[in-house]
């Protein structure tokens, strides 16, 4: 209790820079006495001969040092909390005020001062000023009242991360006790990390948490892969301790890490991948000081490509959209991001062709990313005429306008059901491939090409936000197929490996994503449920309810992936595309026409639909009939 007391007191002598500052002059003085002292004794040398040198040195020293400190900021510090910035600035400054002290002593010469005696000083001045501000911090921490029940944590990860998180919460919370680190690096054992212990790895940590008493594991490993978070938390779900993460590199732009970025474990922590890395020099590049056009701004995928581009610098960016709801939600989000760079806001239909040809017109965009397209299954299969309108037509009039006013890249946003398509959204995209490589011949001075990937987690169409919906109404989770699988990955993610087959396309190129492993839908579900604190199967239900109109049990990235072709980098593969005889856009504007007529309907549209994506609807299906029969017999 007294320790506590005499902390709160020299805590609030510390807490004022002016009662700080007359601290620093006292100190400084009586290192001018430690300096003297210990090269001339005591009494300053025989009958105090150096009496007068010291005297005027005690008040010199502190003066030019304080004035040097109080130039460099080192005032405005509030030293309880001071980091290791504040600490460099600190030395700076004394470095400065030493220099200039004996600058002036060798100029003047208005007192002898032995050279022992000026290293002593100055040693022992600055040990001095970094001690009584360093116990100021371990006053602060004396001082704090430890509240009763504060929740014992243990750290996982004693990594950068790890020792942040830690620094913060010995500092700054009042409700998590770090008790100690996890980390399965065999060299930290037994060792203490921001005075904590490493109490052993992650293969031991129920014993540890049964031991240590823990109440909540903190997930520090921002770069592990979501193999390892899933592992962990498989460990941990059983033990009834709650389970915190830090987000992943990828979110944590900045590189802080504090008690504030703690969150919940969600789907996204368990299907994270290494991070990928870019050539990002070669793509800001590209992007630097351009006009930039992006088709279907406000999507999931559009919105992300608009947020990377700008941190790149784009002399300004064309957001374009169908929705008014959407590209205005993107302008408030770019807007509290602190957005500097222009964005124009247009709201136009991508089939429009007058529309989009005065956007072209006005802007003259040097690079369009046309991410616009209907992608909902279900919906389109509902609705073909308006999947072939705005995949394909759509697709057409951005990609022919792009290449006569001059764009010098264009890239499309393709998807993995574009393959062997089942789905008339599938089939259009894949009718929409055709058109941009059937254009490319008309235009060759502008790059067209096209990027496939699978599923992005936390889009307004994924299967994640209906899971959570479901679980929170207390279930039944709905599932179409027990052996259903999707590829997944994670919006950011897949937009800059979309930039970067941007950047390193030279024209009439299908790029592929390298999406990882295929993940089973019902295993997610299973994995959501346990994730919102639920058991599957006695808590929460899960339904099986069949395939719907134009679903595969499973996605394929390439029509013959013998014949994929890995690029320059690791995550990009390269798929050949047989160039086209002729234009098929006159056959899409044929079924349009018939459309409008009232003569094609039902499923004479439908095929004619498949028919134009290289195939019929019965044959592209066929290729899963045999493995849903025999899944079928399986759970049936």
């Amino acid at each position: 209790m007294r320790k506590n007391k005499a902390a709160k007191i020299y805590l609030w002598f510390g807490r004022r820079n002016r009662r700080l500052l007359a601290l620093d002059f006292m100190l400084l003085a009586f290192s001018a006495f430690i300096g003297y002292s210990m090269r001339l004794s005591y009494y300053m040398g025989p009958d105090f001969s150096y009496l007068h040198d010291f005297l005027l040195a005690a008040i010199l020293f502190p003066a030019i040092i304080i004035f040097s400190l109080y130039v460099g900021r080192a005032y405005s510090v509030f030293w309880p909390r001071a980091g290791i910035d504040e600490y460099v600035r600190l030395a700076r400054s004394y470095a400065a005020g030493a220099v200039l002290f004996v600058a002036v002593v060798m100029l003047t010469g208005i007192f002898t001062l032995p050279r022992s005696s000026l290293v002593i000083m100055t040693m022992a001045a600055l040990i001095m000023l970094v001690s009584e501000r360093a116990a100021l911090r371990l006053a602060l921490i004396n001082s704090q009242e430890l509240p009763e029940g504060r929740e014992r944590a243990l750290i996982v990860g004693a990594g950068d991360a790890g020792s942040m998180l830690a620094r913060d919460l010995l500092s700054n919370s009042d409700r998590i006790r770090p008790v100690g680190f996890i980390d399965d690096n065999e060299n930290l054992r037994d060792m203490t990390v921001v005075s904590l212990p490493v109490l052993g790895n992650t293969k031991e940590i129920k014993d540890i948490i049964a031991a240590q008493a823990i109440d909540t594991v903190l997930i520090a490993m921002p770069s592990a892969p979501g193999a390892k978070i899933k592992e962990l938390f498989g460990v941990l779900s059983p033990l009834c301790v709650k389970v915190r993460v830090l987000p992943s590199l990828a979110e944590i732009a900045d590189g802080q890490v504090s008690v504030s970025r703690l969150r919940s474990v969600n789907l996204e922590d368990l299907l994270r991948r290494e991070p990928i890395r870019i050539d990002d020099g070669n793509i800001t590049s590209l992007i630097r000081r351009k006009t930039v056009l992006v088709t279907g701004a406000g999507g999931s995928i559009g919105s992300e490509i608009c947020r990377q581009l700008l941190r790149r610098g784009p002399a300004r960016l064309i957001a374009l959209g169908h929705g008014e709801q959407s590209i205005y939600m993107l302008l408030e989000t770019l807007s509290d991001t602190g957005n500097s760079i222009p964005v124009v806001p247009v709201i136009a239909d991508v089939a429009d062709r007058a529309a989009m040809e005065r956007v072209f017109r006005e802007y003259s965009p040097a690079l369009v990313f046309h991410a616009a397209a209907h992608k909902h299954v279900p919906l389109m299969e509902e609705n073909p005429d308006e999947a072939l309108r705005v995949n394909a037509l759509g697709t057409r009039n951005t990609a022919e306008l792009a290449g006569r006013y001059g764009t010098e890249r264009f890239v499309m946003i393709s998807t993995d059901k574009a393959v062997h398509p089942a789905s008339i959204m599938g089939a259009t995209k894949r009718i929409a491939e055709r058109l941009i490589f059937s254009v490319q011949k008309n235009h060759p001075d502008t790059k067209y090409m096209a990027v496939r990937f699978g599923n992005v987690l936390g889009s307004r169409g994924s299967v994640v936000p209906k899971f959570e919906r479901q679980i929170a109404a207390g279930g039944p989770v709905t599932v179409t197929h027990p052996e259903m699988k999707r590829y997944f990955m994670l919006i950011p993610e897949a937009v800059s490996l979309v930039l970067q087959a941007g950047a390193m396309g030279e024209g009439g190129e299908l790029f592929a994503l390298d999406m990882g492993d295929p993940v089973s839908i019902a295993e997610m579900a299973e994995t959501l449920i346990r994730l919102h604190g639920h058991e599957p199967g006695r808590d929460i239900q899960i339904k099986y309810t069949g395939i719907r109109k134009g679903e595969k049990l499973y996605e394929e990235l390439f029509y013959d992936p013998q014949r994929a072709d890995r690029t320059a980098h690791s995550k990009i593969f390269k798929t050949p595309f047989t160039p086209e005889s002729g234009d098929i856009m006159p056959l899409v504007e044929d079924i349009l026409k018939e459309l409008a007529g009232g003569d094609l309907r039902g499923t004479d549209l439908k095929e004619s639909i498949f028919a134009l994506a290289g195939g019929t609807e019965s044959d592209n299906k066929n290729r899963y009939a045999d493995t849903e029969k025999t899944n079928d017999e399986k759970t049936g």
